[in-house]
């Protein structure tokens, strides 16, 4: 049976105050189930530009609590803390402490980190994969604790934490999002997150042609095994999310997707079926995600905050069926 449909908006931006705080009310008010940031901090200049990244100029945390007081019910969240980027003590009592002021609305994403150049111009050693992602594990051990209600007691390998409990706490730890692109990081997501975010192979610490290539329906079908494998029996009550980076409403693909095709050394037809693009007039674009979640099992979509009048009626359409 397939789950219903959940909608995400990720914004890295915003020129005003005012004008973050309308953007959440207006997502909000479209259907939105979520409204996410990511976790970037380096502003303009060589870094950014190695890394082929958009500017993100907000922080994620106070950024999260403005939307938060700026609605009433939609999730809020991160997609995803990087675990580096944070003391994991104190990212376990901010994350709570936004929870508790939003009313238990967080949705708690964490990743292992990925942009090579941002942890370079942030004097953060970057160090390889297993070691990045034992670390999140472990971030995710001390914050389940830190819920928990009882003394925390953490001896790892990169964390140690012991001879407090955690405060505040709603009770009930937030949903749990992790995601990534590699087999070790998707079965983990499969084993231990309630939401599993099908993401790029960011091996190469920036955003080019063979991450985008990583994510086509072949590699897409790959990824949902590894997932599988983690979550075992627990697989079908997994939300299966994945970012629509590549979304353009328009009544000619075809040209579009030929675009797409030579920046990324990819087939038109490779697009046309790539599970983070969605192009095409309205009514394609809804059956592409029908067919999607019946293939895939993906049931939660995330647009980026550009996409947002473009896929209302999306929205309107398929929110929570």
């Amino acid at each position: 049976m397939n789950k219903p449909f959940r909608f995400g908006l990720q914004s890295y931006s915003a020129d005003t105050p005012d004008e973050w705080r309308e953007l959440a009310k207006k997502v909000e008010s479209l259907g939105f189930s979520s409204f996410h940031l990511a976790d970037h901090y380096i502003g303009n200049g060589p870094a950014l530009a190695s890394a082929n990244h958009p500017l993100q100029n907000l922080a994620s945390i106070p950024a999260l609590m403005v939307a938060a007081e700026a609605t009433e019910s939609i999730k809020i969240g991160c997609r995803v803390f990087c675990c580096d980027y944070h003391q994991p003590v104190v990212l376990a009592k901010q994350v709570a402490t936004i929870d508790w002021f939003s009313g238990s609305r967080l949705e708690l994403g964490l990743g292992a980190g990925w942009v090579r150049a941002e942890y370079e111009a942030m004097g953060i050693p970057m160090e390889r994969p297993g070691i990045r992602i034992d670390r999140m594990v472990e971030t995710l051990d001390l914050i389940r604790q830190h819920y928990g209600g009882e003394q925390i007691e953490l001896e790892g390998k990169y964390i140690q934490a012991s001879g407090f409990s955690g405060a505040p706490t709603t009770g009930a730890t937030p949903p749990i999002m992790i995601g990534g692109g590699s087999r070790r990081i998707l079965g983990i997501a499969g084993r231990e997150a309630d939401i599993v975010s099908i993401n790029f192979d960011n091996s190469a610490g920036k955003i080019g042609a063979n991450g985008v290539a990583s994510g086509t329906n072949s590699g897409t079908h790959q990824k949902i095994d590894w997932i599988r494998a983690g979550a075992g029996d627990r697989f079908d009550d997994l939300d299966i999310e994945i970012a629509a980076y590549f979304t353009v409403v328009t009544d000619h693909p075809e040209v579009v997707q030929e675009e797409f095709a030579k920046m990324f050394g990819l087939e038109a037809s490779e697009i046309a079926n790539h599970p983070h693009c969605l192009i095409g007039p309205v009514e394609e674009l809804i059956e592409k995600l029908q067919q999607r979640r019946e293939e895939f099992g993906i049931n939660y979509v995330t647009f980026s905050g550009a996409a947002i009048d473009d896929v209302s009626s999306i929205i309107g359409a398929l929110a929570g069926t």
